[in-house]
């Protein structure tokens, strides 16, 4: 595939989980201790498994200020196949082969500044570091369905309060999309991060389509790695409920990429095609001047904190 700049953590939608750990960050492990385990800690921080039920665990990060009452609680997704980590990472402008670090400047660490946050590993993930997620893993592929059920229960489990604003990438973006139209009263607002969405399928052309769905499907030769289910996920979406008009921002790369489905024809028309018509389906803000590749996320973490921030600050004034 074929991109302006090097896509960096937030994995390409295409990439299912066994590409995105060949474009895998270098961060430190989110999995403290020398067992590779995670650990709890005391207040508002969180870094432990959650037992969701049926025998299923789900890996858990947060920090922040206590979430006050009527303040939402930012829920970061990450994009196929990244854990939560993938927030806490920062790519360097002056080196962009150099695959991207944790860092106090990440979108996760300066939410935390101000804001109670959250990210976690769905089923499948890999930490920045290339170590598997401890999450419980489950059968793949899994649709955003799948994602919206076990976030869900994930929340309630670890007595992380709402409402929430979900702020999604790529695939996580469609799965955020599910969540705020099935849990439209625990929702305050909504940020998507160059994210995947049903238009695709409409931008695309139908070959692009089928190919794209081709490569997904082959390239999950790992049964315990995270591999998406757009087609069952599109209609999930379709029969969800309208998402009920709440502060929204949709940005978009605006550095050229490709899918690389159909050599001699690009997908980047149709990226920004389908990013155009998300943003009106949502009567969102579009923040299109990026200056960033598909992975806005640790590309320009500033431009993200500060749009998730401000959707903050407009559920405030909007209840």
């Amino acid at each position: 595939m074929t991109m302006g700049r090097p896509v960096r953590c937030a994995a390409l939608v295409i990439a299912v989980a066994a590409l995105t750990v060949l474009d895998g960050c270098t961060a430190a492990s989110p999995y403290p201790g020398a067992s590779g385990r995670p650990h709890a800690t005391s207040g508002p921080d969180v870094s432990r498994l959650v037992d969701i039920g049926d025998g299923r665990m789900l890996y858990l990060e947060c920090r922040g200020s206590a979430a006050r009452a009527g303040t939402p609680t930012v829920v970061l997704l990450s994009g196929t196949g990244g854990a939560a980590d993938e927030w806490m990472s920062v790519a360097d402008d002056a080196s962009p082969q150099t695959p991207a670090t944790s860092s106090p400047l990440s979108v996760f660490d300066t939410l935390a500044r101000t804001e109670h946050v959250c990210a976690y590993d769905r089923p499948g993930t890999i930490s920045s570091a290339g170590a598997p997620s401890p999450s419980t893993i489950v059968h793949q592929p899994t649709t955003a369905q799948d994602g919206v059920d076990d976030l869900h229960a994930l929340l309630a489990a670890a007595h992380q309060p709402g409402p929430y604003v979900v702020v999604g990438a790529s695939w996580g973006g469609l799965i955020a999309q599910l969540y705020a139209r099935e849990h439209p009263e625990q929702t305050r607002g909504i940020v998507l991060v160059d994210s995947a969405s049903a238009y695709l399928k409409q931008t695309l052309t139908p070959t692009q389509w089928s190919r794209w769905m081709s490569v997904i499907a082959n390239a999950h030769t790992n049964p315990d790695l995270e591999s998406p289910d757009y087609d069952s996920s599109l209609t999930e979406l379709a029969a969800a409920p309208v998402l009920p008009r709440i502060p929204a921002t949709v940005l978009s790369s605006d550095q050229e990429w490709d899918l690389g489905v159909t050599p001699g024809r690009s997908t980047w028309p149709a990226w920004l095609a389908a990013q155009d018509r998300l943003e009106r389906s949502l009567g969102a803000t579009h923040i299109g001047k990026t200056d960033s590749g598909h992975g806005i996320a640790v590309e320009r973490p500033a431009l993200v904190a500060r749009a998730i921030e401000a959707i903050v600050r407009k559920t405030l004034t909007t209840r």
